[in-house]
């Protein structure tokens, strides 16, 4: 007697197009090819690889053997120059990340979202018997994050938040420069070799304002821009806002705007 034994279809494999199928299946096989005893898995994965979203890259993951293989500086550089050539010759859609057999599993102990999200998205074309099973456990609800992953990720907050202000900060200065050279231009449209930052807003006083070619008011907008720099360089200003910052984006661009009239005069 037979008995028909159902199989599980391979999950995920929907919702990426054909192509995304095609390349990745195809890069797969040549790397096999080449470097089989170093691979422990290869997984299409990726928001950016699904049929409903609008991307040309198509994520793969390469998972290598780290276990029982010694990963040397020769080893690992002939592994790159291959992988190099393989997504010139099927593909420069293809995007490779690389991670080691041991990291794998550490991120999925942990329930690093960076493992979960490969497992939960993502189409196994090769594997040794290590991703299909978490892959099932991630499904069944049976791998959970772990406390020190919980506060790893929430402790890289601290760090995000301040790169935030410093973003501010620099862009703010971006401001002060754009400011800055559309005053330079002015200038020098009229004859003037550029002076100073420092001594700009009473060069566009006396070169600009008294000859009629520029209102009184932009003088002052250009000194307030210097002093905002200055603060903001020597610590005085820590911190902008995303209103405040707004608002002197606007400034900066009705003040070279204003400049750009002169210059095309």
């Amino acid at each position: 007697m037979e008995f028909e034994v159902p199989k599980h279809e391979k999950e995920n494999l929907e919702k990426y197009s054909d192509e995304a199928k095609d390349l990745a299946y195809e890069f797969s096989k040549r790397l096999l090819k080449e470097m089989r005893g170093l691979i422990k898995g290869i997984v299409l994965f990726g928001s950016a690889a699904r049929k409903r979203q609008k991307s040309n890259d198509i994520d793969i993951l390469i998972v290598v053997d780290d276990l029982s293989i010694e990963l040397t500086k020769p080893l690992i550089q002939g592994y790159r120059i291959i992988v190099k050539k393989l997504v010139a010759d099927v593909s420069e859609k293809l995007h490779i990340t690389t991670l080691r057999y041991t990291t794998f599993w550490e991120y999925t102990r942990a329930g690093d979202p960076v493992g979960v999200n490969i497992l939960r998205d993502g189409v196994a074309l090769y594997d040794t018997g290590f991703f299909a099973p978490l892959q099932r456990l991630l499904y069944t609800g049976r791998i959970r994050p772990s406390a020190e992953s919980i506060w790893t990720y929430f402790g890289r907050t601290g760090i995000s938040l301040e790169n935030a202000k410093g973003k501010l900060l620099g862009a703010t200065l971006d401001l002060y420069w754009a400011v800055m050279d559309a005053s330079h231009a002015a200038l020098m449209r009229v004859g003037e070799v550029p002076p100073s930052p420092e001594h700009v807003p009473a060069y566009l006083k006396e070169k600009l304002v008294k000859t009629g070619l520029l209102e009184a008011k932009w003088p002052g907008i250009c000194k307030e821009f210097y002093h905002l720099m200055k603060n903001i360089s020597h610590r005085e200003v820590k911190e902008i806002s995303g209103e405040l910052h707004d608002h002197y984006a606007k400034l900066a661009k009705d003040y070279v705007e204003r400049m750009k009239r002169i210059i095309e005069q």
